[in-house]
């Protein structure tokens, strides 16, 4: 019997869903190089109009209550991620769940790894280009420096957790984030897409919790702007620190999204 959920008109049921995300990371995987580089130049730049979209929310929540500013700020961003499942582009997080067609060993380990880390850099080479497209344009001068403002304190606290910190908390992003693009899949329309995108995403931004590509923009974003305006440098606010915050929050972001995939292939495809 299935659950209740199933027989609702906007979203197919969890186990059909499971079949489409298995043969869409499969169509992924084969991906020509040029073709998932491009799409990953993209997928960084769109998550990046979502920190930036997030940056300039914070400058300007100060007199809101806690709580309300941070849900405030997560619904801004979760704009990043409706431009990369809308409009289409190759995020890396998302690819965690490339575990599923793993364990069904209709893709191997050379594939899925070469899909990581092929997107995992163009991501970065996205976020990078999009941010110093922001500095150019001169955003960091936004609310007289209160944009750059909330883009360093954003980043200093990202930079101030300890690694296992940090795997933990990308472990619990990567989830809701998958579960984002889970449901998504799921979706009839591109309204139903939005309106289950926008909750997970705007949870996993307003918990605080360590998105390896939002950091590619949120991270340089918030040092670039320091360096910029010349203002006061945090402690623990520096490249090195947004490197390894990287290196842990990817590999959250890994455990969390690739065991949200193993659990549904165990769920609904073991014994297809």
């Amino acid at each position: 019997m299935r659950p209740m959920a199933d027989a609702s008109p906007a979203i197919a049921p969890p186990e059909d869903i499971a079949s489409s995300i298995s043969d869409t990371c499969v169509d992924k995987a084969a991906l020509p190089a040029g073709r998932m580089l491009g799409l990953g130049l993209l997928a960084g730049a769109y998550i990046g109009f979502g920190s930036l979209v997030a940056v300039l929310i914070g400058a300007g929540a100060g007199e809101l209550p806690y709580g309300l500013v941070q849900i405030t700020t997560g619904i801004g961003f979760a704009l990043g991620l409706i431009l990369v499942l809308l409009a289409g582009a190759e995020l890396f997080t998302g690819n965690t769940l490339m575990t599923l067609p793993l364990a069904q060993r209709r893709i191997g380990p050379g594939a899925l790894l070469r899909a990581w880390s092929l997107v995992w850099l163009a991501n970065l080479g996205g976020a990078l280009a999009l941010v110093l497209l922001a500095i150019g344009a001169g955003l960091h001068l936004d609310g007289d420096g209160a944009f750059a403002t909330s883009a360093v304190e954003l980043a200093a606290g990202k930079t101030s957790k300890s690694a296992g910190q940090i795997v933990a908390s990308g472990m619990l992003a990567n989830m809701l984030v998958c579960l984002a693009v889970w449901m998504a899949a799921g979706a009839k329309s591109a309204g139903d897409k939005v309106a289950v995108i926008v909750p997970p995403v705007a949870a996993f931004v307003a918990l605080g919790l360590e998105h390896s590509i939002a950091n590619m923009s949120l991270l340089p974003l918030g040092l670039l702007a320091q360096a910029v305006t010349g203002a006061e440098l945090p402690a623990g606010l520096s490249w090195s620190a947004a490197a390894a915050n990287l290196l842990w929050s990817t590999l959250g972001n890994i455990i969390g999204g690739g065991g949200l995939g193993l659990a549904y292939w165990a769920l609904y495809l073991r014994r297809r």
